[in-house]
């Protein structure tokens, strides 16, 4: 089980992720700074080694922390990166869904040829997807549940299966905050060494 903190800004393009749980892991650290204009910025702190570990582009398929997450599903998606094509709508669980094709831009060199991406219609939340390895074989499902949040749609939970390594991942929010006034000057990598009160 992996315990952890995360906090995050700008909808989640500034992020850092202190892991409390197994103590073996205790302290390591990961700050994301998502960029327009040039590749992510993605490190890690490894108390063990005393270093730092820079995640570099070509390592965006490699698993978060042994997770079925991999660095590019932490990432987030701008409309601006993608092809889409609207498929034919859908029900999950009772919810009435629109039905995307998402195709990534060449030049964001991901590692998934495709997503097919269920959007709740009453929230226009997704949901749920699938995502496709470069040779269009089915890789990874997920769900995605929200909850209510002082006016906010907040993810509680998220499940992951990667179908070609049967194997998968629950990653369940507790103690969650919302406009909580965070600084920008928190998200910097020396910030990574420590960490935060509970």
């Amino acid at each position: 089980i992996l315990e952890l903190i995360s906090m995050s800004k700008d909808d989640s393009e500034k992020q850092m992720i202190w892991i409390l749980k197994p103590s073996k892991d205790k302290g390591i650290s990961f700050l994301k700074i998502e960029y327009e204009d040039k590749d992510d910025f993605m490190t890690m702190w490894l108390p063990g080694f005393s270093r730092f570990k820079r995640i570099k582009s070509s390592q965006k398929s490699d698993s978060f922390m042994g997770s079925d997450l991999s660095f590019e599903d932490m990432t987030s998606r701008t409309l601006e990166e993608n092809k889409y094509k609207r498929l034919e709508d859908d029900t999950v669980d009772g919810k009435e869904c629109f039905v995307l094709e998402v195709v990534p831009n060449a030049e964001i060199k991901s590692t998934y040829s495709k997503h097919i991406t269920w959007v709740e219609k009453e929230t226009l939340i997704a949901i749920k997807e699938e995502s496709y390895d470069l040779g269009g074989n089915l890789r990874k499902k997920k769900m995605f549940l929200f909850e209510s949040l002082s006016g906010y749609n907040v993810i509680s939970n998220i499940f992951v299966e990667d179908i070609q390594k049967n194997h998968s991942t629950k990653l369940t929010m507790g103690d969650i905050k919302v406009d909580s006034g965070l600084d920008e000057s928190l998200f910097q990598e020396k910030n990574l060494k420590r960490l935060p009160r509970n």
